[in-house]
């Protein structure tokens, strides 16, 4: 384990990468100013802060944080967990992992988006005062310490692996034996994936693949003094693993290790000078106009070809590489050298690392979970039936199974011979979804199937596509939702007959219908036969298979992009009155991002008149809380831990009428105007109740949580001295297992009362 003064080091280098990250937030660098001039101090940095004595200026850029700089300190979050102790070993390899993949789809989709921008020459500032260019320099500038940071405990991690028995070796680390065994390995399972491609005035540069690991491979003939280069793909893939085991153990090489070592292979009769690896990233941006798109699977198909061949947008090179080579491979991808190259000192692509974090290795994970079943579908007895009763039921993922309950419910409607119909929206899923597996069936059992599928779903477009193709084969009515916007809501309708006639059964969730995210998203899901939300859901699907928007009216249900956003500010506004009538104003919004800035306007707004703001944001946040005559009644808190915080939840103490409202869509502007989003509101007591529960349990915790600071910092939360650490994730997991428990009580209970009878 680390010594304590490591551990303080690291905990320091930690606070001051936060304090770097939202110092970049919230003023524009030295080097920004010197390439673009900057609106007025006033509009772009922030000031030491006083009390206000004039009012407050809603519209100064100072007042909101950037969006891709509060996703970076995220990142920094995220990353804490591989850096504390606390954390199982090998679950901080896996937080590693989860911070280099986030980093690469950072640079596909927000760095790629800000290179278009440049290159379209926009100037349009951000809520926060920024330029494309401005943000691109700061961004930039943050991921480099970030990337700094993750190599530092990167190192630490690996020798801490080292001394539990798992061994990164190197191949002058292996003895004879091991590299006779490896080199036998090589050659019948790995040679033959290869493809080494020359670069030289006769040989066109190779296409160089997203996220691809190369070997640029520098060689002479024996008597000449010319050297040549060549690129060598590392074939990473189903059945070839990044990292090689040697022999039974725990031991372990990487594979680029290998092929380098074994280069003659591919180049017999010449002498190999050099090997350097290097990786890169493309642009993830690709998308087209639908509207004027004849057929939309086409232009979806072609996105994903001009995806392949996007520009690139950053350069990873081993430390060391020759500067000429890195010059040429800058030159060639059309990259600028000094800004879109980043020299790695350790491991390229550590995204690579999920394959060591799923070790099976029991006392280096966190202890096992397995969700439970949902207290009221802990029987056999029809859901329909338990849903008809209950009136709505309510179920916390991954705490309580998604299996038994999400895949029951569609399951059981595939096969009820009283199911008339079932409308289903998929916006992510798995390839292998036995959702889509009851679909079909359904369809095959002669029910109407209809699923609005989302095409656009980024970097899940070629699932989609195959799926939907699946489907349509089995006779599901597949549609592509409205022109123009992406369907991102999660909400399933079934038609059943009942004994009363028709009856109408929905389950809306915050997450995708995903089994395997399920398991490690933490999300809500509400069945309810509640029949003025089976309406509002017919017309919902009615509009998703037509686009036709006239006349449609809503009675519970706040979808997006026509109403959601207008009703989000009207009930903070109606928050505001009441608190000035009443007093005791409270809103709590439990979200991913909080971005768009007319709702951070309104919640400014509240905080001025006094309203209690609580904002559980996981990630992106243009709010700045504790701002005297500004937000001194706001707070922003982020969880991060074991399971992904993905659940929605938005709260209005309404004078003492609460109101709760669950669904898919953040305050982002993206999902307010550009999406079709619905909230649901769960209206029963007791579930209001279980929504309060997890909404309090958010400030009990002492490890996971973070708060922000008015600089946009955020501090760990510390467990008071003698005091017990509650960790949320954990909580949950007992709480869950505890009702359980008392659902199994009570069922034998009944048993026996029933026997006596």
């Amino acid at each position: 384990m680390n010594h304590p003064a490591e551990q303080q080091a690291v905990h320091k280098r930690t606070v001051a990468s936060e304090a770097s990250v939202a110092a970049a937030s919230n003023q524009t660098t030295a080097a920004v100013k010197s390439e673009k001039p900057t609106p007025p101090a006033s509009k772009t940095t922030i000031k030491a802060q006083a009390p206000p004595s004039s009012p407050i200026d809603l519209g100064d850029s100072q007042w909101y944080l950037n969006r891709e700089l509060t996703w970076l300190s995220f990142n920094q979050r995220v990353l804490h967990e591989a850096a504390d102790p606390r954390t199982p070993l090998l679950e901080r390899v896996k937080f590693l992992a989860i911070v280099s993949a986030n980093l690469d789809e950072f640079f596909m989709k927000r760095i790629g988006g800000l290179k278009q921008q440049l290159a379209a020459d926009v100037q349009e500032l951000t809520p926060d005062g920024r330029t494309p260019r401005q943000q691109l320099v700061e961004c930039h500038r943050v991921i480099r310490e970030l990337d700094a940071k993750r190599e530092l405990l990167y190192r630490q991690v690996m020798k801490l692996l080292d001394e539990k028995g798992i061994e990164i070796v190197t191949w002058k680390g292996l003895s004879v034996k091991e590299q006779k065994q490896l080199k036998e390995h090589y050659a019948r399972d790995i040679y033959p994936l290869l493809t080494p491609q020359a670069i030289d005035p006769a040989h066109p540069f190779p296409f160089i693949s997203n996220l691809s690991l190369n070997l640029l491979v520098t060689v002479r003939y024996l008597r000449e003094k010319e050297v040549s280069l060549a690129r060598v793909k590392v074939p990473l893939g189903p059945g070839v693993p990044r990292f090689m085991r040697i022999g039974k153990g725990e031991r372990f090489i990487r594979l680029e290790e290998v092929m380098a070592a074994n280069l003659g292979m591919l180049f017999p009769g010449m002498r190999v000078v050099g090997c350097e690896f290097f990786r890169v990233t493309r642009n993830a941006n690709t998308e087209k106009d639908e509207e004027t798109a004849d057929d939309l699977v086409s232009m979806i198909e072609s996105e994903l070809q001009e995806r392949r061949f996007a520009p690139i947008v950053r350069l990873e090179v081993a430390t060391g590489v020759d500067p000429l080579h890195r010059g040429h491979l800058a030159a060639q991808l059309e990259l600028d050298e000094e800004s879109d190259v980043f020299e790695v000192p350790g491991m390229l692509a550590m995204r690579d690392l999920f394959e060591l974090a799923r070790l099976n290795i029991a006392k280096l994970h966190d202890s096992p979970h397995h969700p439970v079943d949902p207290p009221l579908f802990s029987t056999n007895r029809n859901i329909f039936h338990l849903i008809r009763d209950a009136g709505s039921v309510l179920v916390h993922h991954p705490y309580e199974s998604f299996s038994s309950s999400v895949e029951r419910f569609l399951n059981e409607a595939a096969d009820d011979p009283k199911v008339c119909a079932i409308k289903m929206t998929l916006y992510r899923t798995s390839r292998e979804s036995r959702l889509v597996d009851a679909l079909v069936r359904a369809a095959e059992n002669g029910k109407q199937v209809a699923v609005a599928v989302e095409l656009k779903a980024r970097f899940d477009e070629a699932a989609n596509l195959l799926l939907a193709e699946r489907m349509e084969e089995a006779g599901i009515h597949v549609t592509y939702g409205v022109v123009g916007l992406k369907t991102h809501c999660k909400v399933t309708l079934v038609v059943r007959r009942d004994y009363s006639g028709i009856r109408r059964y929905v389950h809306i969730g915050t997450g995708n219908y995903h089994g395997d995210t399920a398991r490690i998203y933490s999300d809500l899901g509400l069945f309810t036969s509640d029949d003025v939300i089976g309406r509002d859901v017919t017309e919902l699907f009615n509009y998703l298979t037509t686009g036709f928007t006239p006349r449609r009216t809503y009675h519970k249900l706040l979808p997006a992009p026509k109403h959601l956003k207008r009703a989000l500010q009207e009930k903070i506004e109606r928050e505001i009155v009441q608190h000035r009538e009443k007093g005791g104003g409270h809103l709590q919004f439990k979200m991913n991002a909080l971005e768009d800035a007319d709702v951070v306007a309104s919640l400014y707004r509240a905080t001025q008149a006094g309203v209690k703001v609580d904002l559980y944001v996981r990630d992106s946040c243009r709010f700045r809380p504790g701002i005297p005559g500004l937000s001194e009644t706001g707070r922003v808190v982020s969880i991060v831990g074991r399971f992904l915080e993905h659940s929605r939840i938005y709260y209005f103490r309404n004078g003492g009428a609460e109101e709760y409202f669950i669904g898919s869509a953040d305050a982002m502007k993206r999902n307010l105007e550009s999406r079709v989003e619905i909230l649901v509101p769960v209206e029963q007591a007791e579930l209001q109740q279980q929504l309060r529960s997890i909404l309090d349990a958010h400030d009990v915790d002492r490890r996971s949580a973070w708060d922000m600071q008015p600089d946009g910092s955020y501090q760990q939360r510390r467990t008071k001295t003698g005091s017990e650490q509650v960790i949320l994730h954990q909580f949950l997991i007992d709480a869950a297992e505890k009702a359980a428990k008392e659902a199994r009580r009570l069922k034998k209970r009944m048993a026996r009362v029933k026997l006596g009878r």
